[in-house]
This record gives C-alpha cells, structure tokens and sequence, in this order.
C-alpha cells in the first residue's frame, strides 16, 4: 500500500518522520504486526523500528498490546490527528504562558511596550473593517457593548461571530432592551447576550488588548455615515474598558 505526496507532506507537517511515515504506510496495509515484521514490511531497520514504533506510540498513531512480544496496531486518522492537534495546543498554552510572565517584562523595558498604536478611524466602512480584522486575530475572549442604534451593524457582524462562538472564543455582549428580539435571538446562538437599558455608546474588548470605542459622529449620533471610533492596542486601556463593561454587567439581565 501507499499514500499520495499530498498525504506524506501532510503527515510531515504534523511531525511524523520519513521512518515514522513508513511505518504508518506499512501498517495500514497490515493492520497490525510484531516489530519484527514491522520492520520488514515498512523496510524500517530492526535497530531502528522500536524507537520509531516507540514516538508513534507516544503520539497516538498507534498502540500496542501487552503480548510478548508486543502486538502493535494502527490507530484511526481522524483521531490520531486530534490528539496531535490537543497537544499542540496544550504545548501552546504552556509556551505562551513562559513568553508572557518572563519574556514580555524584558519587552516592557525597552519602551517600546510604551508606545501602543492608536488609530482614529472614520466612517462606518473603515470602523466596521476595523471590526472584523480586529475579529480575526482574537483567539480567547471578545466583549461587545451595542447600543440599539447599531442593530445594523450587529447584522453585518453575524457571521464573523458564529466563526469566533466555533473557534471557542468566549463573546459577551452588552445591548438594550429595545434590541429587536430577532436580533436578540440572533447573537444569544453565539454569544452571552446581557440586557441593559440607558446604553448610548458602543465598543469592543478583544483578548484584554485591543479597544474599539465607538464616539458616534460629528452630530453626536451612532451609527451614521461621518461615525469615528477610536482602536488601540493599549493594556491599559483595555483594563480600564473592562473594568467599565464588568460594572456595567452588573446591574444587566440575561437575553
């Protein structure tokens, strides 16, 4: 049996070795086997075959029996796979975790950490663009206060929040009562929707870093064609903001 170069890069990409893929192409056309006839039918060395069998096993693609001498049997693809992607991800976690408490304080002393980026943005085409890129790149939590006046916009919204609520990120969002109630129903499929009456302004907290306060046009009103919005990247910022959208959701009701 063999696989396509599609699969082998596949394969590779996901941290297999050339020995490792051979094994994995010589078992699936097996099923299963000893590590002496493993090793012949993958053409995998016998001095070699048990370190391969060994990181394969470790790996989830394939698992042994406790029989002398051992038994081992190619494990499904699919789940394989997301075995792989979970410990990546935890090895993610734990990488991002060290970067951040021991890396990112060295980062703050050069000054640069100092000097955020704040953009004025005009326009609701430029703030709602702004919006989505600011979408894209969030990855645990999204905090969203809409006042009734940008109904229109949460619309726009809609499909870019169903891809965050599958990605796993965690979205609340603070609105009023006078929300339509289809819209309502809408955002409370993908997202914590909290009720709160006497909102006049608007904004996003994306992952405790990037701000979008929504200030309304040069006639004081949301949501209109000259509309302007503040974003920047600034921690401090983004806690003060917090800090406000938590007191706020104190005094809200569920959708």
């Amino acid at each position: 049996m063999s696989i396509s170069k599609n699969a082998k890069k596949a394969l590779e990409r996901l941290g297999m070795s050339a020995n490792e893929i051979k094994t994995y192409t010589a078992l699936l056309s097996m099923g299963n086997g000893t590590a002496e006839q493993i090793s012949k039918e993958s053409d995998v060395s016998y001095s070699k075959i048990y370190e391969v069998l060994k990181s394969m096993e470790k790996n989830t693609w394939v698992s042994s029996d406790d029989s002398r001498p051992a038994v081992y049997t190619v494990n499904s693809p699919a789940s394989s796979i997301e075995s792989v992607k979970r410990k990546r991800d935890e090895q993610y976690d734990e990488d991002r975790t060290v970067v951040i408490t021991e890396v990112e304080p060295l980062y703050e002393k050069t000054g640069i950490a100092e000097m955020p980026d704040i953009l004025f943005l005009r326009g609701t085409n430029s703030i709602v663009s702004k919006i989505l890129e600011t979408a894209d790149s969030c990855n645990s939590e999204m905090m969203i206060v809409v006042p009734a006046a940008g109904q229109e916009m949460v619309k726009q919204a809609l499909p870019k929040l169903r891809i965050l609520h599958d990605k796993g990120v965690s979205t609340t969002i603070l609105t009023t009562g006078e929300m339509d109630a289809d819209s309502v129903k809408a955002l409370s499929r993908v997202a914590t929707v909290r009720i709160k009456d006497g909102i006049y302004g608007g904004g996003i907290i994306s992952d405790k870093k990037d701000v979008i306060i929504l200030l309304g046009s040069e006639a004081g009103k949301m949501f209109t064609p000259d509309m302007v919005a503040i974003w920047a990247d600034h921690a401090g910022l983004a806690g003060f903001a917090r800090e406000y959208f938590e007191y706020l959701i104190k005094d809200s009701n569920g959708a």
